[in-house]
């Protein structure tokens, strides 16, 4: 959506509104980072995102990556700056064409800094670029109204040359050629803010142009005063007088700039020249939402923002998937990894999963799916295990947030996971690996801070799902227990494609959430399907494969876990009974994976199953065990379980 009627439709409900600026960073595991970074200050509810163009387009082709990304994986309404300065054209078209196919539709142009070896800006040779007001008109010929298109001002000046009243010329020179919104530079100083923003409207820039403020909030002490004297911008004395004291505690200086600058945005605001704010962020979280929420901007728990969540999954802003309304369940830890593959499919914009036998999910290699990060990051994220209870002890460290990824989870575990964490950790200590998982729920309000999404007034619904890796010792017991239960659904499968289910064969899809909004059909956007299962068996035991190599050839930690991807079974589990508060976990009592110290613990001497006792139930024993519970070792080399 253009950022223009983006901030039309939020002020006309009198709703102010603000954006993030990101950068490329310099390493591949900084730009991994930055989209779990930007993928979380999602959350704190900004109308858009951009990403920095560098100087001389030096880099243009990691910009135009991550804006696809941020667009397509991410769902997030991205516009891409673009520069001019020392640009050959053909790189300005393909910047362009880029953008156009991620489905970003806002272009921020401007003329740019010179690279570092020059101190001026100089048109380059065989390109009709010397102005930003050039790229605005070329934008606007070749591309006619796809993009909104927004330009710079500069309310402190522009450069030595040229002072803040002889840029506005300029500025509404850009306007008329094709801009349609302003970001300034930053400032610090309110009142020449909102001073300039007059000149620019008596000058006939006109009211439905937006004029956005640069804010970059305080970090440092010493960053602070670099940026303004970079930026030549005025510092207000007041401000040096209450950070002069407290400079050497960055504690303080953020807590104390956070006040300065959310007293500036207040100024601004109240003045009525402009209703939202951009703020900077140098690609860090804390200044900005300490500033938020001192402005009491971020959106609360019983107010529901209609950016954040109209499904439970953040829909993808890419051109052909726009209209996507449903996915399976098995990719919510691996969104960028689900639509990188499915973005040739023409089946899943109407949800016709059901009807679909589709090879279109393609091979692993065409699609580059492997993990994030170097070997050497991921060894030090998840250890060296030798042993099932390293295994163990991992999946028990994300489960209770002392580890941020696993191989196949690609975010830290979520808030809707909390009412569960007890019987995942209770899960994970005896080996029984969990990979995924979302508790029933029986009609919570659409604006619920954990399970919420979707218009106003509305409900939603949640059946129980667990995701889990099972040693092939306890999975006859456990198909036993599922087979027994009528309301249990499931798949199990493991590495060679060995497919056990109690499904019906034609495999159709089974809605795991859904929702009830006044004046629409009712919403079923998460699903549990054959194909989509099977192709997430592929990439499941792909990523395990990929976690052994993270390690040498000869280690034990690698033996380890090809034994672990090449045997254990993939067990998906839908609890049907939606109202069924108790879950899944019953069919666990039990069961642990020899090897593992893991117990389950008891309350009044009930298994604790999902914060409930859960009594009377059978745990058939297993041949020699002697101990009424089923263990599992891991098979050694001869196919004999080792003791």
């Amino acid at each position: 959506m253009h950022i223009t009627k983006k901030l039309a439709q939020a002020h006309a409900e009198g709703r102010p509104t603000y954006s993030f600026e990101y950068f490329p960073p310099k390493t591949a595991q900084g730009v991994q980072n930055l989209y779990d970074r930007m993928d979380r200050m999602h959350s704190f509810g900004p109308a858009f995102i951009d990403i920095t163009w560098g100087a001389g387009g030096r880099m243009s082709h990691l910009t135009c990556e991550m804006v696809k990304v941020a667009q397509s994986a991410y769902g997030l309404e991205t516009c891409m700056h673009l520069t001019c300065t020392d640009m050959a054209q053909s790189k300005i078209d393909g910047a362009l064409e880029d953008a156009y196919k991620a489905g970003c539709t806002n272009i921020l142009a401007l003329r740019g800094d010179p690279p570092r070896e020059k101190e001026r800006w100089e048109k380059t040779e065989g390109t009709a670029f010397r102005y930003a007001r050039d790229l605005v008109r070329y934008i606007r010929k070749k591309y006619g109204g796809h993009f909104d298109i927004g330009v710079a001002g500069y309310p402190e000046g522009c450069d030595d040359e040229t002072n803040a009243d002889q840029h506005i010329p300029y500025l509404k020179e850009k306007i008329d050629a094709g801009g349609t919104f302003i970001i300034t530079q930053m400032s610090y100083d309110a009142d020449t803010f909102i001073s300039w923003c007059k000149k620019v409207r008596e000058a006939g820039v006109p009211e439905s142009v937006p004029i956005i403020p640069g804010i970059m909030p305080i970090q440092t002490y010493d960053s602070f005063l670099r940026r303004a004297n970079w930026t030549q911008c005025r510092i207000p004395p007041e401000w040096m007088e209450k950070l002069d004291p407290v400079k050497s505690d960055d504690t303080q200086v953020r807590e104390v700039g956070k006040n300065l600058v959310a007293d500036l945005c207040r100024k601004i605001l109240d003045s009525g020249v402009t209703m939202h704010l951009h703020f900077y962020t140098m690609n860090l979280a804390a200044s900005t939402l300490m500033v938020l929420e001192e402005l009491s901007m971020t959106p609360s728990a019983d107010v529901h923002h209609p950016d954040l969540k109209p499904l439970p999954w953040r829909q993808s802003l890419g051109r052909n998937r726009q209209d996507e309304n449903v996915r399976p369940i098995f990719w919510r830890n691996r969104k960028q990894s689900y639509v990188a593959r499915t973005q040739e499919w023409d089946e899943f914009p109407n949800g016709r999963w059901g009807d679909s036998r589709s090879p279109a999910f393609g091979g692993l290699d065409a699609y580059g799916i492997g993990l994030k990060g170097t070997n050497e990051h991921n060894r030090k994220l998840w250890g060296e295990p030798k042993s099932l209870q390293d295994i163990a002890d991992l999946f028990v460290s994300y489960m209770s947030g002392r580890v941020e990824t696993l191989p196949w989870s690609e975010a830290p575990i979520s808030m809707e996971a909390d009412v569960l964490k007890d019987d995942l950790i209770n899960l994970n200590s005896r080996g029984l690996l969990t990979i995924n998982s979302q508790p029933a729920v029986d009609g919570a309000k659409s604006t619920d801070p954990a399970y919420g999404w979707g218009p106003r007034n509305g409900y939603v619904y949640q059946k129980a799902y667990l995701e889990v890796l099972v040693h092939p010792a306890i999975l006859p017991t456990l198909l036993e227990r599922m087979n027994a239960d009528q309301d249990i659904t499931y798949y199990a499968v493991n590495a060679s494609g060995e497919l056990k289910t109690n499904t019906s064969s034609d495999g159709g899809p089974n809605a795991v959430t859904w929702g009830v909004f006044p004046g629409k059909e009712i919403v079923q956007p998460t699903i549990v399907e054959t194909v989509s299962f099977l192709a997430w068996r592929d990439e499941f035991y792909h990523l395990g494969q990929e976690w052994s190599k993270c390690y040498d050839e000869e280690s034990e930690s690698r033996r380890l876990i090809n034994e672990i991807t090449e045997s254990w079974f993939l067990v998906n589990i839908v609890n049907n009974d939606f109202r069924e508060k108790r879950g899944i976990f019953p069919l666990f009592e039990g069961l642990r994976v020899e090897g593992v110290k893991g117990e389950e613990r008891m309350v009044n001497g009930s298994a604790q199953v999902n914060g409930l006792k859960h009594e009377g139930t059978d745990v058939p024993a297993v041949p020699g065990t002697g101990t009424g519970a089923a263990t599992a070792g891991l098979p050694a080399a001869d196919g004999h379980s080792k003791s």
